[in-house]
């Protein structure tokens, strides 16, 4: 039987920004249903937190396929619960010339990126407004800011999903519900290696690299307080505040040669 706690559904959830907003939301005593690809590490997540006291539900999705984003709605729907808070974490990237990128992998992130987290906004979020009550929590990006040569793609979908949280935020403020943006830097997560960015020169300090737990902080906080969005980090702030007045084409120049391959040196 389920308790009377709320719950909080977290995608990507077993790694990062994600497992750190999770643990979180966990000593909080919220009750959790937690998604990521991996089974074993869902079970491994779960086993952990269930030490909180509270009810950990762990649902395996490829949330690249857009199909596996509703089946996901469906199936929590299907359980009874009432989703509390949503965060979005789930995300990837690709590094590479565009020209050199391979197309297949592009399409996926753009639906694992924007698509799933659009169709989870819009099934979550109209049962919230039923309830009239609810937040829901976007991983942006401070690449959201400026274009992004070597990550195009990647930094084109948070460019979206920045948009989209604070046009559905307008939407919203005659209501009870809540949507923010986090937006965090360069964060010592699995994400690069994902994204074949070991040789960026953007990321060879070690020292450069957010904690996820700090990152996970701030954007629980702001979502907690009902913010429009958070930068996490005293240098990204400076450094998207500069971003505000400084053209694009020249932020596009910077930014390629910051992540140029160290080979090019």
């Amino acid at each position: 039987m389920l308790n009377m706690k709320n719950y909080a559904l977290i995608t990507g959830a077993t790694s990062g920004i994600g497992y750190e907003l999770a643990k979180l939301f966990a000593k909080d005593q919220y009750n959790l249903v937690l998604v990521a690809r991996d089974q074993r590490k869902l079970d491994q997540t779960q086993q952990e937190f269930s030490s909180y006291g509270i009810d950990v539900i762990v649902i395996s999705k490829d949330l690249f396929n857009r199909d596996e984003a509703f089946a996901l709605y469906n199936e929590v729907k299907s359980r009874g619960i009432q989703i509390d808070v949503l965060v979005n974490d789930a995300g990837q990237g690709v590094y590479g010339l565009f020209q050199d990128t391979e197309i297949d992998r592009e399409l996926k992130i753009i639906d694992l990126n924007i698509t799933s987290l659009v169709i989870l906004t819009k099934c979550f979020l109209q049962n919230m407004l039923a309830n009239q009550q609810g937040k829901i929590l976007n991983l942006a990006s401070i690449a959201s800011k400026t274009p992004g040569p070597w990550q195009s793609v990647y930094h084109a979908t948070k460019a979206f999903v920045l948009s989209f949280t604070e046009a559905i935020r307008e939407e919203l403020k005659d209501t009870e519900i809540t949507i923010t943006a986090l937006l965090p830097g360069v964060t010592d997560t699995d994400f690069f290696s994902k994204a074949g960015m070991q040789s960026s020169k953007a990321i060879q300090d070690p020292d450069a690299k957010a904690d996820p737990a700090d990152v996970a902080k701030d954007g629980y906080e702001a979502l907690m307080s009902g913010k429009d969005k958070v930068v996490s980090g005293l240098k990204n702030k400076l450094q998207t505040g500069m971003g505000n007045i400084i053209p694009n084409s020249i932020l596009a120049h910077q930014l390629n040669e910051q992540q140029k391959p160290v080979s090019e040196e």
